[in-house]
């Protein structure tokens, strides 16, 4: 018998049952991990009440300076009606969070948001129903502000969450009950302080790398020159002579491990190792070729009409590639993560993006069950879809295990950009044709190596096919890419948005049209059309085709549903080729807007970011081996090259909270691209966009 039946059964539906809350979450988190991983429908995986009406959040989501430790509690506290102060955020824990597949995909909000929302509301309900039966009165007549439970027209009779529950678990569920409507909000859509400020500004924030365990062993791992190099003959005598070193082994892992960091590095730099080098591959001038000679069959990723009809209709067509290079997740903190295995159970402290995948990569290295592995994730230094994994916990637990101390791991930034899971270098080929009154009449689309997010153009084009071979997910030949590669903030979208956007603009050029009337021409959604006419009204966009002369472009682009449009002006200098973006005016329709002022620091930040890979960020590589190990070779936005920046959040309650941490950063290649050619007459169409390549491409005019 259900529960539920159970209590109904006996009379019983009106008694309130408890039980003590950590181990009732333990053995929750047990039972999850045995069956298949999902969101538990129990309101008590995400929250608890504390007898001092303080309110636990607990979400699987880790903060990585997204603002999700913001966001996410003001979703609970609106729905729970409680202050946003009396919230606390637990965050990442796999023993005390409910399972999340990871911080990643702009999911926070558009994905998990609904279901903490779901649990708040519903638990909101049952401590209504209690206070009522505490007074014998309807829920209808109760009302509730800042977690206090009133009599309306009785303000005397009052009860606070606190009171209710006493800080325990709530055996009590109802069916169906549903969230708030946009109209009764009170919090979400005002600009809230971020959690994570104050911590963060005061240096007091706890990192990875921060977690200090008594006996704590730094570890220095013994690294191939070369990707795909193997370990011959290793000699460790003069490092294992030095004092306080240890060296270990476990299988194909070899490190060095000493009390002082600085001290395992130089015993490591002293281990005489000979290593195996592969047959040199391609390298970062041939890629392109070798992707299109190595490439997995094609993929159908959309069809629609007849592709041979839209070529009879065209009167003009335009054929281009464009390229991309593989790119650096390159975040400040690199992957870092301390171990410790005590009693056949161990304990990891990562840097990382989906502390469940770490803890069950860590377990199935240790050769142990999950439930044998917590994961512990404190603030994240950046991730950006490179710390979607866990190698360095993998690593540390490893060394951990077999030198029974606990293990500190953290890369240096040689190790961070040789082992990065890069964005994909890819080539998007693409055929169009315009009929004589200036529509796209067919669009022929082949994608290799990026992947298919965002490659099925937006525009009302009646005759198109768009293919995808090889991805960043994975499914790619042996040897396609020389290391490994994975997803870079909005994975596929940034190289589909600069193909598709650069694309469009050229076919603007070639009928002759001003770019945003064009886009506006061959444009059926309306919400698309708004974001333009918002950021053009804002920019003061004046119509002439391009090239201009005056360094203006734009561009647009749909992810995790939400619409975004751009525009920005540069000055190009001829001579040197350096680009400077003096503005940069943004509009983003993600529907109802959690917190204003956090979807706005992601708007800039991804503009500022946009600017890494459009101008300047670029893997560089030769016979297996990377050829940036710092910041000195590996070229990041800097505060010197931020335009002025204009954001504009449009309203639209009518949409649900879509994704917000990605979406702007797609635009901003072609966006670049666009202006650039509108600046000098000539098209860039590969990225990033050099000044060497600018310089070249000046000379072919």
């Amino acid at each position: 018998m259900k529960r539920r039946d159970f209590l109904l059964a006996t009379g019983a539906a009106g008694l309130v049952l408890w039980f003590p809350l950590e181990g009732s979450l333990q053995a929750q988190e047990t039972e999850q991990t045995a069956a298949r991983p999902g969101y538990p429908k129990d309101f008590n995986a995400y929250l608890r009440i504390g007898p001092d009406d303080r309110v636990t959040c607990l979400v699987g989501k880790v903060e990585l300076g997204q603002g999700a430790m913001t966001a996410l509690a003001m979703l609970l506290a609106e729905e729970l009606d409680v202050a946003l102060d009396q919230v606390d955020m637990v965050m990442g824990d796999t023993d005390l969070c409910p399972w999340d597949m990871g911080t990643f995909g702009s999911l926070s909000i558009w994905q998990f948001g609904p279901v903490l929302r779901g649990a708040a509301a519903e638990a909101r309900a049952v401590l209504l129903q209690m206070a009522g039966e505490k007074w014998s009165v309807p829920a209808e007549r109760l009302q509730v502000k800042d977690g206090v439970i009133s009599v309306l027209g009785e303000p005397r009779l009052q009860v606070s969450y606190g009171q209710l529950v006493q800080g325990r678990r709530i055996e009590r569920h109802l069916e169906k009950v549903t969230v708030k409507p946009v109209s009764a909000f009170r919090l979400v859509g005002k600009s809230a302080a971020r959690k994570d400020a104050l911590e963060k500004v005061t240096g007091r924030a706890k990192y990875a790398a921060d977690t200090g365990l008594p006996g704590t062993l730094h570890a220095c791992v013994l690294r191939p020159p070369v990707h795909g190099a193997k370990l011959q003959r290793v000699d460790t005598g003069a490092a294992e002579r030095m004092p306080g070193v240890r060296i270990v082994r476990d299988g194909d892992l070899l490190a060095v491990l000493h009390e002082r960091p600085d001290m395992a590095t130089q015993a490591r730099q002293a281990i005489k190792a000979d290593f195996s080098h592969p047959e040199a591959g391609p390298d970062d001038t041939s890629i392109f070729d070798h992707l299109l000679k190595t490439a997995p069959p094609a993929q159908l990723v959309h069809e629609a009409g007849d592709l041979r009809a839209g070529e009879r209709q065209a009167t003009r067509t335009l054929e281009a590639t464009y390229l991309n290079s593989y790119v650096a997740h390159a975040p400040i903190e690199t992957h870092s993560a301390v171990a410790q295995v005590v009693d056949g159970k161990a304990t990891v402290w990562a840097s990382t993006q989906a502390p469940f995948i770490v803890r069950t990569e860590v377990a199935r290295a240790l050769g142990l069950p999950t439930q044998k592995v917590r994961v512990i994730t404190p603030f994240v230094g950046g991730g950006f879809g490179g710390k979607s994994s866990g190698p360095q916990a993998v690593e540390a637990a490893r060394l951990a295990r077999a030198a029974g101390v606990p293990v500190q791991v953290v890369w240096d930034r040689a190790e961070e950009f040789f082992h990065d899971t890069f964005r994909p270098a890819a080539v998007v080929k693409l055929l169009a044709g315009l009929s004589a009154s200036g529509k796209i009449t067919f669009w022929d689309g082949q994608v290799v190596g990026a992947g298919e997010r965002e490659a099925k153009p937006f525009y009302a084009i009646p005759h198109q096919r768009t293919t995808s071979a090889g991805s960043w997910q994975g499914g790619n030949p042996p040897g396609m890419h020389p290391f490994g590669v994975g997803p870079w903030r909005a994975p596929s979208a940034n190289t589909n948005g600069f193909a598709r956007e650069s694309h469009i603009d050229a076919l603007a050029t070639l009928a002759g049209r001003d770019p945003l009337a064009f886009r506006l021409d061959n444009l059926a959604d309306p919400r698309m059309a708004h974001v333009l006419n918002q950021v053009a009204e804002r920019f003061r966009w004046v119509p002439k085709p391009a090239p201009s002369g005056r360094g203006v472009g734009l561009a647009c682009a749909v992810y995790r549903g939400t619409y975004v449009a751009a525009m920005a002006e540069v000055a190009v200098d001829k001579t040197t080729g350096q680009v400077q973006v003096k503005r940069v005016v943004m509009a983003q329709d993600m529907g109802v807007v959690v917190n204003p002022d956090g979807a706005l620091q992601q708007l800039e930040g991804c503009i500022t970011m946009g600017l890494g890979y459009a101008l300047s960020e670029e893997v560089r590589f030769k016979g297996g081996d990377v050829l940036q190990k710092n910041f000195d070779t590996y070229g990041i936005p800097r505060f010197s090259w931020l335009p002025k920046i204009e954001t504009i959040l449009i309203h639209n309650p009518d949409v649900p909270a879509q994704g917000g941490g990605e979406p702007a950063i797609t635009v901003m290649g072609a966006l670049l691209a666009n202006a650039i050619h509108d600046a000098i007459g000539v098209r860039l169409f590969q990225l990033p966009m050099t000044p060497d390549r600018i310089k070249a491409a000046l000379t072919h005019i």
